[in-house]
């Protein structure tokens, strides 16, 4: 069965060993003096993660365009001291867990080229949420549908590291942002058959390295995207965002108040679509929370839809 996995000498020497590559074609186009090194198509590793990309999409996969793969070659002081501290975080959690730090590969859906830049270059930063969603390395359509579409409509996708350790079961929608209790590292939806890692923030910049960034075209998504865009849009009229912060902020913390407030500014800035401001609101509140708030509304709206109604007939 063909897999994505080396020994820890061989992931340490082989995985982020400096190499010459084309930047020939289309794709992601990295800044100057940026750690991400192209590979050239017929590469060893372009090939399987590519093949393992498309496979993983099911029936998108032969619709999807992968127009480039690039590895961080963790070039340079910072990156460097980030792999090592990676290293030492995968070696100490070993001791705590039977000697098995649970290390596998695992995807996660960026917000755009500049988006892939910061996170090489600085780590994950708070306005990615209060907890990390990746999807395994041979199911990638959770991150896909996660990702931006930026010009020419390429996405990138990027290939993580990740320490898992001890993984508890996390039910889909909780609000939960950090682990139950010591004994676990990270959260997963099913132990059979995960469609997704959760990372708690505390931990996303030691237990997650970027490995490699897959740029790529795929057809429009029929009844995912759509239904991602009308998520806040149940019926019409929909729920205006004043409205639902307001309704939020008697649930939330005021941080994560703050940083909802601070999205939808963005979006009447024009600076984050629609959707990427749907998709962080997700992320920090939670579906359960959303769903249960805009029934809410629904219910209070169509009461006194039916008062005034009651009131003309009287």
């Amino acid at each position: 069965m063909e897999q994505i996995t080396l020994s820890q000498h061989d992931h340490e020497d082989s995985l982020f060993s400096d190499c010459q590559s084309s930047v020939s074609g289309t794709g992601m186009v990295p800044p100057e003096h940026s750690s991400l090194v192209r590979l050239p198509e017929g590469d060893v590793l372009h090939d399987l993660i590519k093949r393992r990309f498309i496979r993983g999409l099911g029936m998108l996969g032969p619709k999807t365009e992968v127009l480039s793969v690039h590895r961080n070659s963790c070039s340079g002081v910072v990156s460097q001291a980030r792999l090592q501290s990676f290293q030492l975080y995968a070696r100490a959690v070993a001791e705590l867990r039977q000697g098995n730090a649970n290390v596998k590969y695992a995807w996660y859906g960026t917000r755009g080229e500049d988006d892939v830049n910061d996170i090489v270059s600085h780590g994950f930063v708070h306005d990615h949420g209060p907890k990390l969603l990746l999807s395994p390395d041979d199911a990638p359509l959770q991150s896909v549908r996660e990702c931006v579409v930026g010009k020419d409509g390429v996405r990138h996708a990027l290939l993580c590291r990740v320490i898992l350790g001890r993984m508890e079961l996390v039910d889909d929608g909780s609000e939960q942002c950090y682990p139950s209790s010591e004994k676990y590292d990270s959260g997963v939806d099913s132990f059979s058959a995960p469609s997704k890692y959760i990372i708690w923030s505390n931990r996303m910049n030691t237990h997650v390295l970027p490995a490699y960034v897959v740029s790529f075209r795929v057809p429009p998504f029929k009844g995912i995207e759509k239904s991602e865009e009308e998520f806040l849009r149940p019926t019409s009229p929909w729920m205006p965002f004043p409205t639902l912060i307001s309704a939020l902020s008697m649930v939330l913390s005021a941080r994560d108040i703050a940083l909802i407030s601070k999205f939808y500014k963005d979006k009447r800035e024009k600076k984050i679509s629609r959707h990427e401001l749907i998709r962080r609101v997700r992320q920090i509140a939670g579906d359960k929370l959303l769903f249960a708030v805009i029934k809410s509304f629904r219910e209070k709206k169509k009461q006194r839809f039916l008062y005034k109604q009651g009131q003309r007939i009287a």
